[in-house]
């Protein structure tokens, strides 16, 4: 073999960067999981700042919502579940179910940490339907993925800058 790689395993190939690592798991968890939205989303000072998003039509990179008002803090800080499949019923996240991207009916997050296992951001999937409770059957796979990110971070590869701010909040 002379060290080229054949096409037929390109796909699995590394990820160039950090970037392209959360693009293909937000793609990979709206195919395979399914929700209307997927983020990577980056806490910065007391802003949840979203970094990557698939649709990408859905929201831009860039927004920012208040961490106080987030659906992602509750699940951080132990005061939810990482996957609601229905909002209404969980009393921390039925107070915060409207957002600046519409009323959240399903929610789904994981925490993404750095090398010194600090808080980065979330991985998170949001649906404007409640799901069946089958729907918990797949919170591995999504932290998994989150894993994944997180373990890159702590590897060194770098996320990108916060894009310019937006503030939907």
């Amino acid at each position: 073999m002379d060290g080229m790689v054949p096409a037929h395993v390109a796909d699995v190939a590394p990820w160039r960067d950090w970037t392209a690592a959360a693009d293909d798991a937000l793609r990979f968890l709206h195919a395979h999981v399914g929700w209307d939205l997927w983020m990577v989303t980056r806490l910065v000072g007391d802003q949840q700042v979203v970094l990557r998003v698939w649709p990408d039509h859905r929201v831009r990179p860039g927004t920012q919502v208040p961490w106080a008002g987030s659906l992602c803090r509750q699940m951080v800080e132990g005061n939810a579940p990482r996957m609601a499949t229905v909002t209404a019923i969980v009393p921390a996240y039925a107070s915060y179910a409207r957002q600046p991207l519409g009323t959240v009916a399903a929610y789904v997050g994981v925490p993404l940490l750095n090398r010194d296992l600090e808080l980065f951001g979330t991985l998170c999937g949001v649906s404007s339907r409640a799901k069946p409770r089958s729907a918990t059957r797949e919170l591995t796979v999504i932290e998994a993925a989150g894993r994944t990110l997180s373990t890159l971070l702590a590897a060194g590869m770098e996320p990108p800058a916060p894009p310019s701010s937006e503030n939907q909040g």
